[in-house]
């Protein structure tokens, strides 16, 4: 898998995100498990994702871990659209949450989570999956509220962003 600049980074003392795809391949190309797309008014992203899709993957989510590979994060998907919150226990890499409805489109940002903080981070109702990445990626590459992202998981009948389509 090639990699590419995706945007220049302020603020986070990087000069470039490199996330997954050559120029124009986020859009060209279908979904796979292993992996989410995200496009807005900022351009296009790719990560490559562990999935936590049930109780007990859920509750470990990315806790103890030391790093994590910048294009890489962790999915969060519920069985149906619920009310989300999260928190920091144990989770050693300072993290943003990307709260997401059940058609893909980005509902919530909450950056820079603080590691090992247990106060609640509420993405509130209607959220069916979470993105999780390293803190000050999705202030950097643009990710916000408006912003869509595809992955097999969400039902293609609903979804903002089909995987079988631009």
């Amino acid at each position: 898998m090639g990699f590419r600049i995706q945007k220049l980074i302020h603020g986070v003392g990087l000069t470039a995100v490199l996330l997954a795809g050559l120029a124009g391949s986020v859009l060209a190309s279908d979904c796979a498990d292993d992996r989410v797309d995200l496009r807005g008014d900022w351009g296009s992203a790719r990560f490559s994702v562990e999935i936590a899709d049930d109780d007990k993957s859920r509750g470990q989510g990315l806790m103890h871990r030391k790093s994590m590979a910048m294009s890489t994060g962790m999915l969060f998907i519920y069985p149906r659209p619920q009310h989300a919150a999260f928190w920091m226990r144990n989770t050693l890499i300072a993290l943003d949450m990307i709260f997401l409805d059940a058609t893909g489109r980005v509902v919530r940002v909450h950056e820079n989570a603080i590691p090992l903080d247990e106060t609640t981070i509420d993405g509130g109702n209607g959220v069916l999956a979470v993105l999780e990445i390293n803190a000050g990626l999705s202030k950097a590459v643009g990710i916000s509220v408006g912003s869509q992202l595809r992955h097999p998981s969400f039902s293609q009948e609903i979804a903002i962003w089909p995987c079988s389509g631009d």
